[in-house]
C-alpha cells in the first residue's frame, strides 16, 4: 500500500484532507515537516516556497525517497490540476469553499485526486471504509468472491479493488455480464471453442475464462446465467480446467473467480432458477454493497468523481456549492449510483460561473423529473 506524508505547516486543510484519505483506507501521516520516508509527499504551496520552491521541495523529497510530490496551493481562485516532472510533481488549486469537510467541494476533489493517484476507491461513509478493509483481507487469498447488492451500488468497482490489491493485480481484470449476452453465445464466449465447432466458426476463440488466465474473472450478475452452463461452470470451478467447444482436451486455467448478483441467492435457489451446489462454490466468502442512501457521506464523494469523469475537456471543472451537496445528501437514490451519476450529467449541462448549484440537479421524481426553473431566452 501507498503512504502519503502530509506536511501540516502553513496547511489550513491538512488534518481534513488527511481525514477523507483515510476513509480511503490510504496510509497517511501528518507531520509539521518532512521527517519521514513515503511515496507520496504533500504539502502547501506556502511551505513549498519557504523551502525554495520547486527545486528545493523536490530535493528534500528525494532524500527521504519520495516518489511523487502534490503541492496544494489555498490560496487559488478556482480548482486546478496540473502535472509536472512527468508526473513526479502534482499541483492542486484548492480553494476553500466551505469550513464543512463534507460540504467543502475543492477539498473532496483534491482528495480524489490524490486517491485517484494512489489506487484508492472512493469513499466517505466509515461503512464503505469497512468494506474496503474487508476486501483487503480477502485480496490476500485467491478465494472465490461473491458479491451481492443492489443495482448501481458499486459491485464491479469493489470487485476492482479486490484484484487491484491482490498479487494478480499485474494481470487481467476480465468482466462479462451474465445478463447482457444472448443465452446462444454465452457458453462460446466463457469457454472459448474450436474452428468449425459451429455454424459461423471460421476461427477458433480461446474464450473470456482463459481470457483472465493469471488474473481475474468477474462474472457480472450470474444469477441470470442459464441452469446448462451452471454446470459446465461448476466443474471449471472444481478442476481448474476449461473444454472449449468442439475440442476433447481440457486446457488448465489459474484464475480468481468473483460473482456478482443483485438478486437473493437462496431465494434463487430455492425456486430452482439456480444451482445449489453452484451457490455455495461461488459463496465462499460473501461482499455485501449497500444502497447508496445507507452511506450519506459517499454522496458529495462519488458525485466529486462522477464530476471529474463526466466534464468535457474545454470546460472549466465546475464544484458543487453547500448547497447543492446538502440537496443530493437529502435524495434517497433509489437508482444509487447510476442515478447520481444521470443527475450530475444533466448538472453539466444546466451549470454555469463554473459552479454547480442546487437548482441545476434535475432528480427523477417518480415516473418523471423535477425541472429547474428557467429563464426564458430573448
Amino acid at each position: 500500500m501507498q503512504t502519503i506524508l502530509i506536511v501540516s505547516t502553513d496547511f489550513n486543510a491538512s488534518a481534513d484532507l488527511a481525514e477523507l484519505l483515510k476513509r480511503r483506507r490510504l496510509d497517511v501521516h501528518v507531520s509539521d515537516t518532512i521527517s519521514d520516508a513515503a511515496d507520496t509527499l504533500i504539502v502547501s504551496a506556502k511551505y513549498e516556497a519557504a523551502q525554495g520552491g520547486t527545486r528545493g521541495i523536490t530535493e528534500q523529497a528525494r532524500k527521504v525517497g519520495v516518489k511523487s510530490v502534490t503541492v496544494l496551493d489555498e490560496a487559488a481562485t478556482e480548482f486546478t490540476q496540473t502535472a509536472e516532472l512527468g508526473g513526479r510533481l502534482n499541483r492542486i488549486g484548492m480553494p476553500t469553499l466551505s469550513a464543512d469537510m463534507m460540504s467543502n467541494a475543492h477539498l473532496l476533489m483534491a482528495a480524489n485526486v490524490i486517491g485517484g493517484l494512489a489506487g484508492a476507491m472512493a469513499a466517505g461513509a466509515e461503512t464503505t471504509g469497512q468494506l474496503i478493509d474487508l476486501a483487503k483481507r480477502v485480496a490476500r487469498t485467491d478465494v472465490t468472491v461473491f458479491i451481492n447488492g443492489p443495482t448501481g451500488s458499486g459491485k464491479e468497482v469493489l470487485a476492482r479493488q479486490v484484484h487491484n490489491l491482490s498479487r494478480r493485480a499485474d494481470k487481467s481484470f476480465v468482466a462479462i455480464n451474465c445478463a447482457a449476452i444472448p443465452e446462444n453465445m454465452l457458453e462460446a464466449i466463457l469457454f472459448g471453442h474450436e474452428k468449425g465447432a459451429f455454424t459461423g466458426a471460421a476461427a477458433g476463440n480461446k474464450g473470456i475464462i482463459r481470457a483472465a488466465d493469471g488474473g481475474t474473472l468477474l462474472l457480472d450478475e450470474i444469477s441470470e446465467m442459464p441452469m446448462g452452463l451452471q454446470s459446465k461452470l461448476l466443474r471449471v470451478l472444481q478442476e481448474r480446467t476449461v473444454t472449449p467447444i468442439g475440442s476433447q482436451n481440457e486446457v488448465p486455467v489459474d484464475i480468481r473467480i468473483i460473482a456478482t448478483s443483485n438478486r437473493g441467492m437462496p431465494s434463487e435457489v430455492h425456486q430452482g432458477r439456480f444451482r445449489e451446489d453452484l451457490y455455495y462454490r461461488l459463496n465462499v466468502f460473501p461482499l455485501a454493497t449497500q444502497p447508496l442512501q445507507k452511506r450519506g457521506d459517499d454522496i458529495p464523494v462519488l458525485a466529486s468523481v462522477l464530476i471529474a469523469r463526466h466534464c468535457p475537456a474545454d470546460m472549466t471543472l465546475p464544484v458543487l456549492t453547500p448547497e447543492a451537496i446538502t440537496a443530493l445528501r437529502a435524495h434517497d437514490w433509489p437508482g444509487n449510483v447510476r442515478e447520481l451519476e444521470n443527475v450530475i450529467q444533466r448538472a453539466l449541462v444546466l451549470s454555469i460561473d463554473g459552479e454547480i448549484t442546487a437548482q441545476d440537479l434535475v432528480i427523477d421524481a417518480g415516473n418523471s423529473m423535477v425541472l429547474p426553473e428557467l429563464a426564458e431566452a430573448v
